[in-house]
């Protein structure tokens, strides 16, 4: 009878009658799809659980060096004046910078996404061409053209002026995310303009808003060019002073820099864990208000002084010291052209290798979302915490004591790019995956290809939008690079970002301008095809939870 199941009589002298075959058959079949299923996830996971050990590498050298430069030295170097005065002053200008570019960032996004101003899109990629300059490129046009711009005024306006961008994209993609008809009914409801934003538009883009600020952080804690030249003194450059005389006394210095890093990631994961949206997102671009005429012209003068002060004064500096004079005293060690082949060559590596390494993480995360698997991926954002000195003081602790072939080799420099920046690619990598089915490789490997095949035919072709644009904020980063660059860039070889640090360095401004404007443009072209890709991925990336930077997308 359809439906029923034949029970066996059970032979003599057996005390339970054998099972059901059928439910044999299924429970066998069920066991073997999760036995099968097990070792498909098991590949992923353990390759994902091994990036991301890669990634900590850098924080267990660090304490390794410490604890062999013994606690004595530790001791000295923190618990004493001068690192209380370099504490205190890496938190006020932490705290400053935060606050204006949080200010500067929101406001840039607000007027761009709910405003109806003319030449929308050139303004929209103009205020983001500031991540193209390197922090100590501007700072360098700014202190050789205003003598008197230095400390910590000087230090505040060129971070803020550089820095700016990390909460306007963020910020602008949670507008976009949100929905617009909660302020339609605010103002319906007889809130006013300011309130309506407070209340409402605020809570909308908080979570973007502390991820922007945890980016301005890092990047204000890591910086050292831009302080060396306005002779603003942080744990970062005290940290590049120490190195070249006292190592034992650089990696003392490192703990707490590291220590600070990590516990901003912590703090900001704590409150975009409380503020992240619950509602659910829109698609479609809000209804933008015409502003008055003289409402409007104001908000056009203002983005016309922003530009002006981050994009053109910089521009205009460089190209009026190549005018001046290219005269220098310094021997020609290398070419321009020398340089920027070997500028792009070192970071198209590490931005290959972090895009590669940014895959199995992804995978993982997204396809294996179990609590350990999620504790894995928070890890290797843990890195960005890390300044680059601090990551490069690490590298140079394990190659001269277990690895000395890779000493002041490119491969340890590729290899330092891609642990810095991985967490870039990962942001970029994972929305993509977020955004493909699994299915198309299921479907594969039921018509008899292998894992590896199926992911190489099916799955990287999918994801490949974000693995450019992850290629992209990697190599973008790595070409202005300077701490790790300056420590562990191979005798003999020479990068923009060398050549131009020499040349400031002895005040041939002429000769170091065409570095930087080189620099700068081979930076801005990757710049604007990001700010498009994050861009169009504003309002689908649902699911990209986590701390840090997936509030980019």
């Amino acid at each position: 009878m359809s439906g029923t199941a034949t029970i066996v009589p059970a032979p003599a002298g057996d005390a339970h009658p054998p099972p059901d075959r059928r439910r044999l058959s299924l429970r066998h079949r069920h066991s073997h799809g999760h036995s099968h299923h097990r070792r498909r996830a098991r590949p992923s996971t353990v390759v994902g659980a091994m990036v991301v050990a890669f990634t900590l590498a850098p924080l267990v050298f660090l304490l390794i060096d410490a604890h062999h430069a013994g606690w004595q030295e530790v001791h000295t170097v923190l618990f004493r004046a001068r690192s209380a005065m370099l504490l205190s002053n890496t938190g006020k200008l932490v705290v400053i910078v935060c606050a204006t570019t949080a200010v500067v960032g929101t406001a840039t996004a607000w007027c761009l996404e709910r405003l109806a101003l003319p030449a929308r899109r050139l303004l929209a990629a103009l205020v983001v061409l500031p991540i193209a300059f390197p922090d100590f490129v501007v700072g360098y046009t700014w202190h050789s053209t205003f003598p008197w711009i230095h400390g910590l005024m000087g230090a505040s306006l060129v971070m803020t002026l550089t820095s700016y961008p990390l909460v306007y994209l963020p910020v602008r993609a949670a507008l976009r995310r949100a929905d617009p008809e909660a302020e339609g009914v605010a103002r319906s409801l007889g809130l006013g303009p300011w309130e309506t934003f407070w209340r409402v538009t605020m809570r909308q883009v908080l979570s973007g808003l502390a991820g922007g600020c945890l980016l301005v952080a890092l990047a204000v804690m890591a910086e050292f060019g831009a302080f060396e030249i306005l002779r603003f003194q942080t744990f970062t450059t005290e940290v590049f002073t120490e190195f070249q005389f006292d190592p034992a006394a650089a990696s003392a210095l490192a703990l707490p820099l590291a220590m600070m890093g990590l516990l901003v990631l912590a703090g900001e994961a704590v409150v975009t864990r409380r503020t992240h949206p619950t509602g659910p997102t829109v698609s479609r671009d809000p209804v933008r208000v015409k502003p008055s005429t003289s409402a409007g012209a104001g908000v056009l003068v203002a983005f016309g002084g922003l530009v002006g002060l981050a994009v053109v004064l910089p521009i205009a500096t460089l190209i009026g010291w190549m005018v001046r004079s290219q005269r220098t005293t310094l021997p020609a060690s290398t070419s321009l052209a020398h340089a920027l082949a070997s500028t792009v060559g070192y970071g198209a590596g590490g931005a290959l290798l972090a895009t590669v390494l940014a895959v199995p993480v992804a995978v993982m995360a997204v396809r294996r979302p179990h609590t350990l698997q999620r504790v894995m991926e928070r890890g290797a954002y843990l890195v960005q915490g890390l300044p680059g000195v601090v990551v490069a003081l690490s590298a140079v602790f394990f190659t001269t004591r277990y690895a000395y072939r890779l000493y002041q080799s490119s491969t340890l420099l590729i290899v330092v790019y891609a642990l810095l920046f991985l967490p870039l690619a990962l942001v970029c990598v994972k929305v993509s995956v977020v955004q493909t089915s699994e299915s198309y490789a299921e479907v594969s490997r039921s018509l008899g290809r292998g894992p590896l095949a199926s992911f190489a035919l099916i799955t990287v072709p999918l994801i490949a939008p974000g693995l450019a644009a992850g290629f992209c904020l990697v190599f973008l980063s790595s070409v202005t690079e300077l701490t790790a660059t300056l420590i562990l860039i191979p005798i003999g070889h020479h990068t923009l970002v060398t050549q131009f640090w020499a040349y400031q360095g002895a005040a041939a401004y002429g000769a170091a301008a065409p570095y930087a404007l080189v620099m700068i443009l081979v930076a801005g072209i990757p710049t604007l095809l990001l700010n498009n890709w994050f861009a169009r991925r504003a309002t689908g990336a649902t699911g990209t939870t986590g701390t840090t930077l997936p509030v980019l997308t």
